[in-house]
């Protein structure tokens, strides 16, 4: 019986492991879910200024997830991207720009879903209920092609095209903030504490 009780502690540090040892991204607003059709795509570059208008909840901006294909498969090179995030408008002020994200030659061909997270530093402060705009960028490399979905027709924003609104289309997004995995401490507190539970029964048998 004591046998058994001292296995407890490494499966239930285990567990604790692997469930905490990954951000947990909580999504705000989307045009769509993973695995639906798309209805048509844009190249990101010869439809600037482009993008999507969209109307958060939350009180910040952490992460904005595209669809998107690297245009030109085959040569080696791919693409680099980032994201700006803007108010009042598809040309409005820039409020943060998000970490570059490279997409590898044949990134994400018919047939495989490619999409990609685009994450800021810090998450930007933004007032629920406003509407706000981000705008793909490719930095360097390939032409990309981001897809759209207008199947769940998104009420808070639509898409933008050569800085023109298309009121039934929208971008494929989700969007959102990511918490935090727990810091090193917290789980060396909480395999302590499991450590004591364990402890301690074995002392009441």
């Amino acid at each position: 019986m004591k046998t058994r009780n001292l296995l407890v502690l490494p499966v239930f540090a285990a567990f604790a492991l692997r469930v905490f040892g990954q951000p947990t991204f909580l999504y705000d607003q989307q045009s769509a879910v993973e695995g639906a059709n798309a209805e048509s795509a844009a190249g990101i570059t010869p439809s600037q200024p482009f993008g999507q208008s969209f109307t958060p909840m939350f009180d910040s901006v952490g992460f904005i997830r595209l669809w998107l294909i690297e245009g030109n498969p085959g040569n080696g090179t791919g693409a680099t991207v980032f994201v700006n995030l803007r108010s009042n408008s598809i040309t409005g002020p820039i409020l943060a720009a998000s970490d570059l994200v490279f997409l590898p030659d044949g990134f994400g061909p018919p047939g495989n879903r490619g999409y990609p997270d685009f994450f800021f530093s810090n998450p930007v402060p933004v007032t629920p209920g406003v509407t706000y705009y981000f705008q793909p960028v490719i930095q360097s490399g390939d032409g990309v092609v981001a897809f759209t979905e207008n199947t769940y027709h998104y009420s808070g924003g639509n898409a933008f095209y050569q800085g023109l609104a298309a009121p039934n289309n929208d971008l494929w997004f989700r969007e959102g903030v990511v918490v935090p995995e727990p810091s090193s401490i917290a789980l060396i507190l909480l395999g302590g504490g499991i450590g004591f539970y364990v402890r301690r029964n074995l002392h009441q048998k």
